[in-house]
């Protein structure tokens, strides 16, 4: 097996499956703001609760998102059972937030790096970018209402949309897709879907203002995008 990066090694637990392959180790690929991996969906295949194709299923992948983009998913870790299978674990945008799966290597693309972390504190109101771990930009947003609250957790950037027209648009220029979902608003288009994008009412700006996506005001997002790629994982605090 060929290292990517400066792999962090640890002991995998022993498969659930009682057939399955003995996995000697697991590699770590989530340095997040210094090295961390996306993959674009090549098949739909099923992504299971250990590595092994006899483990249950957890969730099939999509080779297009709910908006209509080329799928993606999070790497996070890769290991080689005994029959030489090369297995990802995966972050997955499905409910509930924060699942993991592992599925077949052959199901995925090439693994494309990235070297950028999106954090957001919904206590102080700003997200922060880091790239190769410094921090390269900052500002002020707009989280959930109390009773649509912006989820907390570790997601990635699923799409960008452009093209909204003017900056009065109500998500400003354009908008992130994140692979997050709102826990409370379960019937919205695309099963209530969190967003980061620009806005109509900057004025609001910072503090707790949406249905649980994640405003910024339309000059910072439009800052933003020149430096975050899709697959940039995201953690929420």
């Amino acid at each position: 097996m060929t290292a990517v990066g400066a792999a962090i090694f640890a002991l995998a637990a022993a498969p659930v499956a009682a057939d399955a392959a003995r996995i000697e180790r697991i590699e770590r690929l989530d340095q997040l703001g210094k090295r961390s991996y996306f993959a674009f969906v090549e098949k739909a295949d099923v992504a299971r609760t250990a590595p092994a194709t006899t483990a249950a299923p957890v969730a099939k992948l999509t080779r297009r998102s709910t908006v209509g983009t080329d799928d993606l998913v999070a790497v996070v870790a890769r290991t080689v059972d005994e029959r030489d299978r090369v297995w990802l674990q995966v972050r997955l945008p499905v409910r509930p937030n924060g699942t993991t799966g592992w599925v077949p290597e052959s199901a995925l693309s090439e693994l494309q790096p990235l070297q950028t972390w999106l954090r957001i504190d919904t206590r102080s109101f700003r997200a922060t970018l880091i790239k190769n771990g410094k921090r390269v930009w900052s500002a002020r947003v707009g989280v959930g209402q109390p009773q649509w609250p912006t989820p907390r957790g570790r997601f990635f950037v699923r799409a960008v949309l452009k093209g909204y027209g003017s900056a009065g648009s109500f998500y400003g220029p354009l908008a992130f897709i994140t692979s997050a979902t709102s826990d409370t608003l379960t019937d919205w288009p695309g099963g209530g879907i969190v967003g980061i994008h620009g806005t109509s009412v900057p004025g609001l700006i910072p503090g707790r203002i949406s249905h649980g996506c994640v405003r910024v005001r339309n000059a910072d997002i439009l800052r933003l995008a020149k430096l975050m790629p899709v697959g940039t994982p995201i953690t929420i605090t």
